[in-house]
């Protein structure tokens, strides 16, 4: 089963995703591969895998993701061969990824394997102050750039399985567990 959390830049869907892992027992991640570079605590292989522009070029020349997407001047990405290799583990993956790729996604996977997409809504207001506090140093035209995917990215719930609000750390992440669980015995019995 694949689980996949959107929601614009600073929703909370890393966080989630290890909240998720650390309390569930059969739920691993797929981290994307990503042209960006690493933020401060971030880790090779653990959030993403990090590689150039002219690396990630090569790749989408030789058919080597499911779907990928240039996302605030950086490309992301799902490896094939990652997301086949954790699927036939027969574990749960959870993915966090932005809204164009779970479209792509869908389209790829829903015939595959089960696929059950969430998206995380947080208010602008709550926005901005998320992405003040994470760290990033954003400048004043990237704070803004996140901010306005903000529509666009909610012009796109109806793809979605779940919309929860992430306005409570423990209670999204209840949420979530439940729902995992509760797909995770509808699958069973199909």
């Amino acid at each position: 089963m694949l689980v996949i959390l959107s929601g614009v830049s600073g929703a909370g869907k890393d966080t989630i995703k290890k909240e998720l892992i650390k309390r569930m027992e059969n739920v691993i991640s797929l981290p994307s591969f990503t042209s960006r570079n690493p933020r401060v605590g971030e880790e090779e292989g653990v959030q993403y895998h990090f590689i150039t522009k002219e690396e990630f070029k090569e790749k989408i020349k030789n058919g080597e993701f499911y779907e990928y997407d240039i996302h605030h001047e950086n490309y992301y990405g799902t490896s094939r061969k990652l997301m086949n290799e954790k699927i036939q583990s027969g574990k749960i993956i959870v993915k966090d990824i932005e809204v164009n790729g779970t479209e792509n996604l869908i389209k790829t996977l829903k015939h595959e394997t089960k696929l059950v997409t969430i998206f995380l809504k947080v208010d602008k207001e709550e926005l901005k102050h998320r992405l003040i506090n994470r760290g990033d140093d954003l400048s004043e035209s990237e704070m803004e750039l996140r901010l306005s995917r903000l529509q666009y990215e909610e012009s796109k719930i109806p793809l979605y399985d779940y919309v929860i609000k992430n306005d409570e750390l423990e209670k999204t992440v209840q949420v979530i567990m439940t729902i995992i669980e509760n797909e995770v015995r509808l699958e069973g019995t199909i």
